[in-house]
């Protein structure tokens, strides 16, 4: 059982930067839970404030059922109580449902609602869809913007009134204008993640409008370094943020950008590169090709 009531949790998220780790896959794309429970532990000697399990950048996608419980269950042993540890909900409301009645049998703190599969959805219907996850356990709840999922102020707004279980935003589309109706509407009553891919790249605009904290897949295999350009942005200093996106995070871009899908491969070929290989990606994505990867791991040696 949890012990971070949605309250303790909301506080807990916007005090550091957020994990969000890879799944390990074994050469037969079978997930391997040795890999990932040493990969846990080397991470956990750096501080963060909380690590999702399963997400976006750990392919939560492309598990089953029965592997998200496996994940969310070696992270929560493996942690052991020194951050929270929130899993995914996903899919139709039925399995999103399933998945967060499971994510509190299995011990984690909280969980990250994503989007539901497919379909496109008026706001109301969103509502529904986060109201029923919310009402379906007692843990806290970080919803998901993106994708055919995009919540409005408004709706916002209802869900924060509706769901007192519901304590945090996660922005994955980026439009400047919506978070500032958003954080105008519903003030401190949410907390508010960075969700955009490279979140580092939009982390210090995004400050500016309560984005406090923000997902880091770059935390995977440059934890210091992640560490150290989530406080540079905390401390507002233009000079070393923008120093830093220039000698690493721009040029990474443009590898992630050449072929969809790439925002989570190459994090996977970063892990390689630094000699603590994660497994290649499942379909749909496709790994790096080897002279990218080379030249991934070029740039990192310029911030090891």
């Amino acid at each position: 059982m949890t012990e971070y009531s949605p309250t303790d949790l909301a506080a807990q998220l916007k005090s550091g930067l957020l994990s969000f780790p890879v799944t390990h896959f074994t050469d037969t794309l079978e997930f391997d839970e040795a890999g990932y429970r040493k990969h846990l532990g080397w991470l956990s000697q750096f501080p963060v404030a909380g690590l999702f399990a399963a997400g976006g950048t750990g392919e939560g996608f492309s598990l089953t059922f029965e592997e998200t419980d496996r994940v969310v269950r070696a992270a929560v042993e493996e942690v052991a109580g020194a951050v929270p540890v929130l899993a995914p909900a996903t899919g139709s409301t039925a399995n999103a449902i399933a998945q967060a009645k499971a994510a509190e049998a299995a011990g984690a703190d909280g969980l990250l609602l994503m989007p539901p599969y497919l379909t496109e959805a008026g706001q109301a219907g969103l509502v529904e869809h986060v109201s029923r996850v919310c009402e379906a356990t007692g843990l806290g709840v970080v919803v998901y913007s993106r994708a055919n999922a995009v919540l409005q102020a408004e709706a916002v707004a209802t869900l924060a009134d509706r769901n007192p279980t519901l304590i945090g935003f996660k922005d994955g589309i980026g439009n400047i204008e919506q978070m500032t109706r958003t954080y105008a509407r519903v003030g401190d009553r949410l907390t508010y993640v960075g969700g955009l891919p490279t979140a580092e790249t939009f982390a210090l605009p995004l400050l500016q409008l309560g984005v406090s904290t923000y997902s880091s897949a770059l935390f995977n295999f440059a934890p210091q370094w992640a560490i150290d350009f989530y406080e540079a942005v905390r401390a507002q200093d233009r000079t070393e943020v923008y120093r830093r996106l220039n000698e690493f995070v721009i040029p990474y871009l443009d590898i992630r950008d050449r072929t969809p899908g790439y925002a989570v491969s190459i994090v996977k070929a970063g892990l390689a590169a630094i000699g603590r290989p994660a497994g290649p990606v499942r379909p749909p994505l496709t790994d790096l090709r080897d002279d990218e990867v080379a030249e991934l791991r070029d740039l990192i040696a310029r911030i090891a």
